[in-house]
């Protein structure tokens, strides 16, 4: 694997790739990767001949009070674990590469509506950042392909979005969530956990499965359902964000839906936890 730090870099690697008529996946992530950003870059092995993943800590999609300055920052592992999955090239820019003007007067991106509600209530401009970052990066490296985790549903559907409002020639490949034995999502976060804390965290997911049982069962009280979730998960030691059913598209659930998603976000400790269950209404 090829580690690249600038632009002037990275693009002298693509052109040759172009010219020798080669396939291009990238794989954003901030690095302190795990088993789930592996997956990402194996399956994007499968639709690309070379695979491309960048790790950067994106200082716009943190809010002032997050956890920027603590980040976990771990690029000698990540580029092993990387390496072991037969990545190709890393793109792991400063800052500065980045945003070589500075971030007072940057050019940014919104994504309306999919961006608003839900993670972004607690932490405004966050999708500003997402979008802005993978924007810059979708044209840093013009992938034909570009994967990315379910478990940010909402973070990949703003992503679909902007890909279809731009008009990126980009095809985008939404990834299961990779989970614990236990269920607990994968995430760099999860290293904020205490042990204790860690094992009742996969009671997160446990709840949105007892959600979707009742959404199969036909009970379409969306706001209660979500009301006595937040309940249970206080009752079990997490201070709940949101819990919430929308369809799909993330347009509010309505008695005639038929695929759900419910999404929730919650603090457990120091961790920020967030997961989502994709349900299907049984079919008579």
């Amino acid at each position: 694997m090829t580690t690249l730090t600038t632009l002037a870099s990275l693009r002298a690697e693509l052109r040759q790739l172009r010219q020798q008529g080669q396939t291009i996946a990238l794989v954003p992530t901030m690095g302190n990767l795990h088993a789930g950003h592996l997956r990402l870059v194996e399956e994007a092995k499968r639709h690309a001949d070379k695979v491309i993943a960048t790790i950067f800590v994106n200082p716009l999609q943190f809010g002032p009070d997050e956890d920027f300055a603590s980040y976990p920052r771990t690029l000698a592992d990540d580029q092993a674990q990387l390496a072991s999955v037969g990545c190709d090239f890393l793109f792991a820019p400063s800052v500065d590469e980045v945003y070589p003007h500075g971030q007072q007067q940057l050019t940014k991106v919104c994504v309306p509506q999919v961006s608003e509600g839900l993670c972004s209530a607690k932490r405004p401009g966050h999708f500003d950042g997402v979008a802005t970052v993978v924007t810059k990066l979708f044209n840093m490296v013009q992938p034909d392909i570009a994967c990315f985790g379910q478990k940010d549903y909402q973070q990949l559907a703003v992503i679909r979005k902007l890909t279809e409002d731009l008009s990126f020639p980009i095809q985008i490949i939404g990834v299961p969530t990779c989970r614990s034995a236990e269920g607990l999502a994968l995430s760099s976060r999860n290293a904020y956990l205490t042990e204790k804390e860690r094992e009742r965290a996969p009671k997160l997911y446990a709840t949105l499965q007892a959600i979707a049982l009742k959404l199969q069962e036909g009970k379409l009280n969306y706001h209660e359902l979500t009301y006595q979730a937040r309940a249970k998960l206080a009752e079990l030691g997490f201070s709940p964000e949101y819990v919430e059913i929308r369809a799909l598209d993330l347009s509010p659930a309505l008695a005639t839906t038929q695929e759900w998603v419910i999404l929730a976000a919650a603090r457990m400790g120091k961790a920020r936890l967030i997961d989502n269950l994709i349900v299907k209404k049984h079919q008579a």
